[in-house]
């Protein structure tokens, strides 16, 4: 009978406390999932994209967000299934991973601080790779519209950064229709306005500052970023803080 009782307490035995452990897989479980979605929007992006287009990034950004996925997928497993059953391999497969890639984000976040005018000119070639081929690649023509609608900003330095690009360039040479133009997505909305006009930014580089304003949004992205980040330097670090507490 004492053989049956200590065999009993052997079995249910736990060096994990039950409370962390399905935390811990819940919590892994949760971003397991979320790796999963990853995966299937870059596998559906792949997919739909139009074999026609050109990609001007170095990698393509369905690729990135399979991979990335790919990589949560793995880390999630293990602690999903090391938490569950207790198995030590795969909970240290989880602890090494998720303290390399806290270390990973530790690492671009200082040489961001300690480089920030490097970092800058990093941005500044990519946002004007971004703006030389925005017509050529959807995939940079949906990101560009969707940072100048959401930071309500136009270029990288100002709206007349849009003469890089071909189609919107300035120059009296220029046969194209949209010589002088922004995108759509430098404009300002319009109360009330149901149909986008995708010409309201026809003409806007030959117009002085105070008068494009009144149409577009003239300020740079560069300085609306750094103003963004000025302004909600509590966001930023809670989500840093977020980000990081996991990972520990």
């Amino acid at each position: 009978m004492e053989r049956e009782l200590s065999l009993n307490r052997a079995e249910t035995f736990s060096f994990v406390n039950p409370w962390i452990r399905y935390f811990l897989f819940f919590f892994s479980f949760l971003f397991w999932v979320f790796s999963l979605l990853i995966v299937a929007i870059g596998v559906y992006a792949k997919v739909q994209k139009a074999t026609t287009v050109r990609d001007r990034f170095l990698v393509d950004p369905a690729v990135i967000l399979i991979v990335v996925g790919v990589v949560m997928f793995f880390i999630t497993f293990c602690g999903c299934i090391g938490a569950l059953r207790e198995n030590i391999r795969l909970l240290k497969t989880f602890s090494f991973s998720l303290t390399l890639v806290f270390l990973i984000h530790l690492a671009v976040a200082i040489l961001g601080f300690f480089y920030s005018d490097q970092t800058r000119s990093a941005l500044e070639k990519f946002a004007r790779k971004a703006i030389v081929h925005y017509r050529d690649d959807l995939d940079l023509q949906n990101l560009m519209d969707y940072i100048q609608k959401e930071f309500k900003c136009c270029g990288w330095n100002s709206y007349t950064d849009w003469s890089w690009n071909l189609y919107f360039n300035c120059t009296r040479e220029n046969p194209s229709s949209e010589r002088c133009a922004v995108p759509y997505s430098c404009c300002t909305p319009v109360p009330g306005e149901t149909v986008i006009n995708t010409m309201c930014g026809f003409g806007v580089q030959t117009q002085k500052y105070l008068d494009a304003n009144k149409s577009i949004y003239p300020v740079g992205c560069a300085d609306r970023a750094v103003m963004w980040i000025e302004t909600h330097l509590l966001l930023v670090g809670a989500l840093t803080l977020g980000l990081a507490l996991p990972q520990v």
